[in-house]
């Protein structure tokens, strides 16, 4: 995936096996082997270098397992593995170890993934920048035993696909690290993530695999990328990614001839890009692809569902060009994961776990004034539980507080949304988000401004570089606008009465 933002024991006689493979010990690493993830999971990426908690985002998207973005080192040649390159960010418990534990406490787990779209066409990916395969090996051992977790993530693309040393030294190193974890009782899953053509992997992608089958090393899901496909065709995404997952069932079926039709669906994820994709408008996800592809997965009985990234699933930037931070089209923040959280089974439900309901649910305000609502808490399992009160969602002019920001389950919080004069007018959907130790929990409040700054414009913001055909609304400038016919670059307002936008008055 594309990266947009800049870079920031054993027992002994498990020793023995270590040392026997050529590994290096990894002194105070726990004994316990992971817990394996979901037989069907949903993990969407977290991008790792913005700051923000992964638990944090975790608990308010309601996505109890992540994609960790990316591992990669700091400098080509090196056999360093940093978290985004970073030296600030070592594989060590310091850089998101409490996270982790938070999200694993809560039922989930993260799946670190090494590579993507950055480190793989600088030379940083770990396979790529290091020669010596033992050493790779224990960086991937290193991974595992600081964070305990059942799954590693090769993300390969562009120059790294090209690489055939660094595809045979990684999947050698795979291999090394089957073996350990094998040796030491520990659950070890490799998914490896790869672009794709709407009909199967390119021959570049599928050379990946191959490599892995004649290193002997296990891969557990091949994930495809099902965006920026860059081919100038027309796209239904939905439809494509069923056939790209088709082609690679079929590529699947000649290279593993053992295995079930189901074992094959089983081996298969996909990750989407929601929204507007790096290509542009035309290979565009929209939330019923969304609720087409769920359908589809659930019935296919597919392994993973996951999407790039989850920073990018809110409406913030409707009608922009693909970003880092937003999905390009209209749609409430957390939509495209609560499409896609359901697909998570086979986990075990927390032994402590609550509720969250706000009492009433939807309320009015004048701009500049000030609503409450209640928000409630239960005990729907086990014991009481800290559960820590936060909001997301809530526009410009419109700030969220709670008194107290932490309660006992069981207890009761008071919400209350401030407004200035500078809100503007519309219903708004606030999401009210509860985290506990062990479980999250969400609500939506709806809340409607009036007397405002104007009204809300609902029609997609007019973006210079877009293409609309005749009939597509825009906003631009507190105006609803139609295009009359196919445009692109005429602003809207520019292009007088006889133009290609007709004014449809303000918002």
């Amino acid at each position: 995936m594309r990266r947009m933002r800049s870079l920031r024991a054993a027992l002994t006689a498990a020793a023995t096996a270590v040392a026997a493979l050529g590994l290096t010990a990894i002194s105070g690493a726990p004994a316990q082997a992971a817990t394996p993830l979901p037989a069907h999971v949903f993990a969407p990426y977290f991008e790792s270098w913005t700051g923000e908690s992964p638990a944090a985002l975790s608990a308010q998207s309601g996505a109890k397992h992540l994609t960790m973005a990316f591992l990669q080192t700091a400098t080509k040649g090196s056999c360093t593995a940093y978290w985004n390159g970073d030296t600030s960010l070592p594989i060590a418990s310091t850089s998101f170890g409490a996270d982790i534990k938070t999200i694993q406490g809560r039922g989930g787990d993260v799946i670190p993934s090494f590579g993507g779209y950055t480190a793989d066409t600088t030379g940083t990916e770990i396979a790529d920048s290091c020669t010596d395969v033992d050493q790779i090996a224990a960086v991937y051992q290193k991974v595992i035993t600081t964070y305990d977790v059942p799954r590693l993530d090769m993300d390969i693309e562009v120059d790294a696909l090209d690489n055939t040393a660094g595809i045979d030294r990684r999947n050698k190193a795979i291999k090394k690290v089957q073996d350990w974890a094998a040796a030491n009782g520990r659950k070890l899953e490799i998914s490896y993530t790869l672009p794709t053509t709407t009909r199967g992997l390119a021959p570049s992608g599928l050379a990946v695999l191959k490599s892995a089958v004649a290193n002997g090393a296990q891969v557990d899901v091949a994930n495809l990328m099902t965006f920026d496909y860059y081919d100038n065709a027309a796209h239904d995404m939905a439809q494509d990614t069923k056939t790209a997952a088709q082609g690679l069932y079929d590529q699947l079926a000649k290279l593993y001839p053992g295995k079930t039709p189901a074992q094959l669906w089983g081996m298969i994820g996909i990750t989407e890009m929601p929204g507007v994709d790096d290509f542009g408008p035309a290979e565009t996800f929209t939330l019923a692809n969304a609720r087409q592809v769920y359908d589809w997965a659930v019935a296919k009985g597919i392994n993973m569902i996951s999407f790039w990234a989850l920073q990018r699933d809110n409406g913030s930037c409707p009608g922009g060009a693909a970003a880092d931070n937003c999905s390009g089209i209209e749609q409430n923040t957390w939509d495209f994961s609560r499409i896609f959280a359901p697909f998570t089974s086979g986990d075990t439900a927390p032994k402590d776990d609550f509720s969250v309901t706000a009492d009433p649910a939807a309320g009015t305000v004048k701009a500049g004034g000030s609503v409450s609502a209640t928000v409630k808490t239960a005990v729907t399992a086990g014991s009481a539980q800290t559960v820590k009160l936060d909001a997301s969602g809530a526009p410009a002019g419109v700030t969220a507080s709670f008194s107290p920001a932490s309660v006992q389950a069981g207890e009761t919080s008071t919400l209350t949304l401030s407004t200035t004069d500078a809100a503007v007018n519309g219903t708004y959907r606030i999401t009210v988000n509860g985290a506990g130790p062990s479980a999250a929990h969400s609500v939506t409040y709806s809340l409607t401004v009036t007397g405002g700054n104007g009204n809300q414009c609902t029609a997609a913001p007019w973006a210079a570089d877009a293409v609309y055909t005749g009939g597509r609304q825009v906003s631009h400038k507190g105006h609803n606008w139609k295009a009359k016919w196919w445009t692109t670059g005429e602003e809207p307002g520019t292009t007088g009465q006889w133009g290609v936008w007709q004014d449809l008055g303000a918002c």
